[in-house]
């Protein structure tokens, strides 16, 4: 079973996406996109970037909690992980962007 992305809608109807491994867990979270289209470039360049090691921005958070950003070549940040418990579940989380960020699958469930 393979990842997909799926495109939602926030309370204040701006327009995200996230990347789902196969297993269903969210993997990566896009920032809030104003249009449906620019979500959707969000998406290529995720598909673009991401089997590219060096476009991960290994990082702690303030609590001390291990996560990763995936960036473009132009250095924005395309989208954030979850804060994991170590930096092994954060190094697994990214090999799981690697291995599904390539995928065509896009479901809308903006409505």
């Amino acid at each position: 079973m393979s990842g997909h992305f799926e495109l939602k809608t926030s309370k204040d109807e701006q327009t995200y996406f996230v990347l789902k491994a196969g297993n269903g867990q969210v993997i990566l979270k896009s920032e809030m996109y104003t249009t449906r289209a620019a979500a959707l470039n969000g998406i290529k360049s995720v598909q673009t970037n991401s089997p590219l090691d060096e476009r991960y921005e290994r990082d702690v958070s303030k609590s001390g909690k291990p996560f990763f950003n995936l960036k473009a070549a132009n250095h924005q940040v395309i989208g954030t992980s979850q804060l994991y418990e170590a930096e092994a579940g954060r190094d697994n989380g990214i090999e799981s962007v690697k291995a599904n960020g390539q995928t065509t699958d896009v479901r809308d469930v903006t409505e």
